[in-house]
């Protein structure tokens, strides 16, 4: 196959006319694959079945004294702070333990920030006006919407293989309007960077005029690899504490994608002076997270050296599959010139760069060819890409024959919609 911006007008004309006629054919299936959501796959779910009888008995139901069946202790079971902390490398006492999902407890401080204020907040943030967020991108459409809905305005920071642009990320905090930024340091979602140390050091070190700027680290890919060895990862809590800015971090954690993403446990990690400033603040909100399944997971993970194992096992699953997605996009698209990607080596999303101006198009045909893919857009504030450029591939959910036949759509619908805007306009 030659480049398509290489071919004269007949022969594009001639090579949409195959690629339509395949299309055709590949959308008559009727498939329904869904490749939107980075949800775990049967097979994983299946791997971890033994948490479901991991309690199994009344007397296994303590920790350290504590009966987790009943009322009591708001931040979370000592062991399962406990197995956090060794997991990102902080300490017990900086960590609260949640429920199944860390976007609610993302949405929490942020939340909180508006009602009541952060530990160094002159006031609420809803008594403050003009305020807006930083967000790297291509990033996770989830954190974007959490600042959106509160009406801040999102501020886009161009991602680099390195990271977020750091002279873009200063320049912009030096605004006492700019309240935060939104990061995802390993395996970024969608691009699967690992943030470098250079880049961390700098982050660390930043020294925002506004005295409650939120760093919201998002390390919910921090043993995710399905390619290599485990890649450790610093302390950002303590580094930021070395800059002076102990109170500035909040780290978030779930085994969304270790156990069960619909029964897991999740984790914010902070100063000790942020967790009693929260600690406060959720004393009105609830009792406890589900301490059962917090002590259920402890005992079925045990400690970092097992959940690693068990991550090796995630990855010989998912391995093939991400293998499968770029395998296809080396062969069907890499010798066409038209799209660029990313080659993670962990995370679970492959970024796609497609022809600027046809993301959307290809978005919508493979949606009417029976594949659902994130919204083109979405990895974006607001959902708009200014390049139409980027989409997000989740390989993890389907079996590997239905990600055979969506990376078949796939392919042609990304060339389908290439040739459509290289094609003369009559």
């Amino acid at each position: 196959m030659r480049a398509y911006r290489e071919l004269s007008a007949a022969a594009l004309a001639e090579e949409h006319a195959r690629v339509a006629a395949a299309y055709a054919k590949a959308k008559a299936k009727g498939l329904a694959l869904d490749m939107s959501r980075g949800k775990p796959g049967r097979e994983q779910l299946d791997l971890v079945s033994g948490l479901l009888t991991a309690l199994s008995d009344p007397a296994d139901c303590s920790d350290g004294g504590i009966d987790v069946r009943n009322y009591g202790n708001l931040t979370g079971i000592p062991s399962a702070k406990a197995l956090f902390a060794e997991l990102l490398g902080v300490q017990p006492s900086q960590v609260i333990v949640g429920g199944n999902a860390s976007l609610t407890l993302m949405y929490d401080v942020i939340s909180k920030a508006f009602t009541h204020g952060l530990l160094h907040s002159e006031k609420p943030w809803s008594k403050q006006g003009g305020l807006k967020f930083l967000c790297p991108a291509p990033g996770y459409d989830r954190h974007f919407r959490i600042t959106e809905s509160f009406g801040m305005t999102l501020i886009t920071v161009p991602m680099t293989p390195e990271g977020p642009a750091m002279d873009a990320v200063e320049a912009a905090a030096a605004d006492p309007a700019v309240k935060g930024m939104w990061c995802t340091p390993k395996y970024s979602n969608p691009d699967g960077i690992i943030y470098s140390d250079a880049t961390i050091a700098r982050i660390a070190a930043l020294k925002p005029a506004a005295p409650d700027f939120a760093l919201m680290w998002d390390n919910a890919y921090c043993v995710h690899e399905f390619a290599g060895d485990f890649v450790p990862f610093p302390d950002m809590l303590s580094l930021c504490a070395t800059h002076g800015n102990a109170d500035m971090v909040y780290e978030f954690a779930s085994t969304s994608k270790i156990t069960f993403p619909g029964a897991g446990i999740s984790c914010m990690a902070m100063s000790q002076a942020n967790a009693a400033h929260f600690e406060k603040l959720l004393s009105v909100q609830l009792i406890s997270a589900d301490k059962v399944n917090q002590l259920r997971h402890v005992r079925y993970l045990v400690d970092k050296a097992h959940v690693l194992e068990l991550m090796r096992a995630h990855a010989k699953i998912l391995a093939p599959k991400f293998a499968a997605v770029l395998d296809a996009l080396e062969t069907e698209i890499a010798p066409l010139d038209i799209a660029t990607w990313q080659r993670p080596k962990g995370g679970y999303f492959v970024s796609f760069n497609a022809m600027p101006g046809t993301a959307a198009r290809i978005y919508t045909l493979c949606k009417e060819a029976g594949v659902v893919m994130t919204e083109a857009g979405a990895t974006y504030p607001y959902g708009i890409d200014p390049a139409d450029s980027n989409l997000r591939i989740a390989p993890t959910l389907p079996s590997p024959a239905e990600l055979a036949a969506a990376m078949e759509i796939f392919c042609l619908c990304v060339r389908l919609a290439a040739l459509e805007a290289l094609l003369p306009r009559a």
